[in-house]
């Protein structure tokens, strides 16, 4: 019979580290919480409170049984190959075979937690596409952009609230902005901040010629009412009433009330047009506005923690972050990681997890003190 010894050691090891990642006994401390705390009669009397605590307790619920499931399983992996160790029974290779499979499988989708280490990196994420450089090809590239998150979060089970596009001169669009629902989508999504460049034959070209495009991609975390310690003087704002001009029914719903909020101070716009009244999408725009000042604090707080220490950070914002190209040969590269697909079609279609785990990898390691 082979030795499955190694194999089930590591998957013990790494299963411990789940436990410390996931904070295991931290969860089942604060579940049985969480569980009487759901099930007050007077919960829904603050629906904001309530849908806290019963997304709180989801995710707690999912993860300790996502660890016990993992645990079980070993531990029934680990039986099995005594028992046929000790009976000389080869009939049970196969079986055993598999369930190494599955639980490695398994834990390396789940070690992508480790990785999560911000303090919004759970939450839903604010996301922005920009045309750039490039004229038409620029507006068509933003729109690929556009489409490549939407399936990448249909892919993922997320659910995706498009709030405002502005369709371009000719073809594609000039800008989206959309909300990706989902447990880590900020955490993911922070990957694609900055510029994204596209060298292809373009196809708006009457001679066929190589052209390059470039798209800037801004995402913060969502965040509730609640949570914002964000005041915002009335007199600081422009707020401008328009009727959306969408790429169609594919995108928006048209109405006769967008609404762009201006915030003079520090020129942040943000818009909304998919809402179904002038009232609602001012609320949902003025909500991106406390998210995107909410963010600039942070990055601003960060700046100065930066030069106090003396410690010298490489400024992203605006930078290329990642290449696709199409011709002379087909490659996506990502600058950052280094990490490269030779599937371009398979990324612009949402195959997007290997980028942004690779990215996630790399910030961690860059952020590590040399020698550990």
């Amino acid at each position: 019979m082979n030795d499955f010894s190694d194999d089930l050691a590591s998957l013990r090891r790494r299963l411990e580290q789940a436990h410390g990642y996931l904070r295991i006994d931290e969860l089942e401390r604060v579940r049985p919480q969480l569980e009487t705390e759901a099930s007050r009669p007077d919960l829904w009397d603050d629906p904001e409170t309530a849908r806290k605590v019963t997304s709180e307790l989801a995710a707690v619920t999912d993860d300790l049984d996502l660890y016990e499931g993992l645990r079980r399983q070993l531990d029934d992996a680990e039986t099995l190959f005594e028992l046929g160790r000790e009976e000389g029974d080869d009939s049970v290779e196969p079986e055993i075979a598999a369930a190494i499979a599955d639980l490695s499988s398994r834990l390396d989708e789940l070690e992508l937690r480790a990785l999560f280490t911000g303090e919004y990196d759970e939450r839903d994420a604010v996301c922005e596409v920009h045309s750039g450089a490039g004229g038409t090809d620029s507006q068509d590239w933003a729109e690929m952009l556009l489409r490549m998150y939407l399936r990448w979060a249909e892919k993922r089970g997320f659910t995706v609230e498009l709030d405002e596009v502005q369709a371009g001169q000719e073809a594609g669009i000039t800008s989206a902005t959309f909300i990706v629902h989902g447990r880590y989508a900020y955490g993911l999504m922070r990957s694609e901040r900055g510029v994204h460049r596209l060298v292809r034959i373009s196809p708006f070209d009457a001679n066929a010629r190589r052209h390059t495009a470039f798209a800037s991609v801004a995402v913060v975390p969502f965040m509730e009412e609640e949570d914002i310690e964000i005041e915002i003087d009335d007199k600081d704002l422009r707020i401008d009433t328009y009727r959306s001009s969408g790429a169609g029914g594919q995108h928006v719903n048209v109405t006769d009330s967008a609404v762009r909020i201006t915030h003079l101070p520090t020129g942040i716009v943000t818009s909304c047009q998919n809402e179904r009244s002038q009232h609602q999408n001012k609320e949902r725009a003025m909500q991106i506005l406390k998210a995107k000042l909410a963010d600039l604090q942070r990055a601003e707080r960060e700046a100065e923690l930066a030069a106090l220490s003396g410690e010298q950070k490489k400024v992203e914002w605006g930078s290329q972050i990642r290449s696709y190209v199409l011709h002379p040969y087909q490659q996506v590269k990502d600058l950052r990681s280094g990490f490269e697909v030779g599937n371009v079609e398979g990324v612009l279609d949402g195959d997007l997890d290997g980028l942004m785990e690779a990215y996630l990898r790399w910030e961690r390691s860059a952020a590590e003190p040399a020698g550990e």
